[in-house]
């Protein structure tokens, strides 16, 4: 069995299309304006039956990952819907794989999102996800700007 690993150096500002299906498209940009070596996979493709996103994840960072604070701000049809941070890593008794990633090392992680934790009404969502190697918020690790099209309610 072949394993193929490959890196796509994204051009800062041009839209990464992630899937289409009946009910769901996802896209996401880069917030920042240099390149990075970064993919991003998610599956299923839809929002029906609030499925279990698994989601795959290579990264390599341009700098060391001993802290880590996850932003998300959510806003759906315009109106800011969700603000929520998570510290990943702390350099204390951290239990995420990310964790220790040194700067040019390969970042490999895989996990699932629960969908029937969220139910996401027909509309157009913007996520802003940011990666924070401070608890200041000051020095930004990266940012992506996710944009989810629920083409039907999934009630």
């Amino acid at each position: 069995m072949f394993g193929l690993l490959f890196f796509i150096l994204f051009t800062p500002g041009v839209s990464e299309f992630l899937c289409t299906s009946s009910d769901l498209e996802m896209s996401y940009t880069f917030c920042d304006s240099t390149a990075h070596a970064f993919m991003f996979n998610l599956t299923p493709c839809s929002m029906m039956n609030k499925p279990v996103w698994k989601v795959a994840l290579t990264w390599i960072p341009r700098s060391d990952i001993h802290f880590l604070k996850i932003v998300f701000h959510v806003w759906y049809d315009g109106a800011k819907a969700l603000l929520w941070k998570e510290l990943l890593c702390s350099r204390a008794d951290d239990e995420y794989s990310v964790c220790g990633t040194l700067k040019g090392e390969t970042l490999v992680a895989a996990f699932d999102i629960k969908g029937s934790r969220i139910n996401f009404p027909k509309g157009n969502y913007s996520i802003i996800v940011q990666g924070f190697s401070d608890d200041s918020e000051n020095n930004m690790l990266i940012c992506l700007n996710f944009t989810m099209i629920v083409k039907q309610d999934a009630f």
